[in-house]
């Protein structure tokens, strides 16, 4: 019979391992980041809002020397094509179980595109990219608009949606760059502007990798993904390994054959979990979180009904998937926040959490209030409870 992991037991996991239900101090950004593998990056302030969420005294500076000064986090596209940060020792086997399939769609689609201009277009595409990383590696580190001063022919133009009103011509340069990105010749540095902005610098993978990013077998590589993933996100079942590396049926049973879990029984059916990591955790005290849109613990599982009740799901999702921001208590989600225009962050319950709960929420939005100070930011996909919130 299989060894039998209760919710209870999972939301307990839930707040320890991901550094919610104690803040820790005394922690570096890449350290903090570890404790849930890898930092969704796609809105740029859900980076540092969710180091917020797990540290006593890291602070937007902080975090930003980590990821320009520092070098020990990396922006990088990842699992299902996603923009994350990650710490630079876990890079290596991102890359090889999850970013090298996602570069191989990306040049294959733009070849095929590049057909329309050159007669020999891997190798003019491959040309260009040379050239690109030659430019980087002098200057260090470039906006894309010197980068196509530079390599005039990033400023080369495709037509896409021919006849449409959103359609027209387009330069390759973000197409380049973001493939070049996916096969780790280049990755985004220090960004321009606030924290909360999105226009970045690029700069050679070489400022974090002199000798480029290790060759992994990309068999082993998922199999290692596959196990710090569990270490911190287990147990599960294995259609939420899936949906969040992002690979195919096949590749997934590879991986946790190869990764040497166990099947183990949850309340919602079967599921699995590293060999050694069967014991429960010890009792531990109430938490209260205010996690940003998109943070890594709720886009964890595709299967959420343990932690996230699916009443609230209308409220606290868009339409193609994407999570607000959301309260947090003892590793349910039991509301939503938002900040509005004026600088304020304000919170709403959806269910009764006990007045002594509510209490730690409204402390928790006035310490996350004082911690972004004079920023402001709009979360890249917008709910609607953000939106109410937020008036606007």
């Amino acid at each position: 019979m299989a060894y039998r992991i209760t919710d209870d037991q999972r939301r307990l996991r839930l707040g320890i391992r991901h550094g919610l239900l104690d803040r820790s101090a005394r922690r570096s950004a890449d350290e903090v980041a570890g404790d849930v593998l890898a930092l969704h990056a796609t809105d740029p302030a859900t980076v540092y809002l969710s180091v917020a969420a797990r540290s006593a005294d890291l602070t937007p500076d902080g975090i930003s020397r980590a990821l320009d000064n520092d070098l020990s986090l990396v922006r990088m596209l990842g699992m299902r094509r996603t923009m994350f940060v990650v710490p630079t020792p876990i890079v290596p086997i991102v890359q090889r179980a999850a970013t090298d399939a996602v570069a191989a769609r990306l040049r294959t689609a733009l070849v095929k595109d590049l057909a329309a201009v050159t007669d020999a277009p891997d190798a003019w595409l491959a040309d260009v990219e040379r050239s690109v990383h030659d430019v980087l590696r002098a200057a260090g580190q470039a906006k894309a608009t010197a980068l196509s001063a530079a390599e005039p022919r990033l400023r080369t133009k495709l037509t896409y949606a021919e006849g449409k009103a959103y359609g027209g011509p387009a330069t390759i340069t973000t197409r380049v760059l973001n493939l070049m990105a996916a096969d780790g010749l280049i990755a985004r540095g220090r960004t321009t502007g606030s924290w909360t902005g999105a226009l970045y610098e690029w700069a050679p993978i070489e400022k974090w990798f002199p000798a480029g990013i290790p060759d992994l077998d990309p068999v082993a590589a998922r199999a290692s993904l596959a196990r710090e993933w569990l270490a911190r996100f287990g147990p599960a079942t294995a259609a939420d390994v899936a949906w969040w590396a992002g690979w195919n049926g096949r590749d997934t049973k590879a991986a946790l054959a190869e990764a040497g879990v166990l099947e183990v029984s949850l309340e919602e059916g079967p599921g699995v979990a590293l060999a050694d990591d069967l014991e429960p955790e010890p009792p531990a005290g109430p938490w209260v979180a205010l996690l940003p849109a998109l943070d890594p613990t709720p886009m964890g599982w595709i299967n959420r009904d343990w932690y996230f009740p699916p009443a609230f799901k209308p409220l606290l999702f868009d339409r193609t998937g994407n999570i607000g921001p959301t309260v947090w208590s003892d590793g349910r989600v039991v509301g939503g926040w938002a900040q509005r225009p004026s600088g304020e962050v304000v919170t709403r319950l959806l269910t009764d959490i006990g007045a002594a709960a509510a209490k730690a929420v409204d402390a928790e939005a006035a310490r996350l209030q004082e911690w972004i100070g004079p920023a402001r930011f709009v979360p890249k996909f917008r709910v609607p409870l953000d939106r109410e919130l937020a008036g606007r």
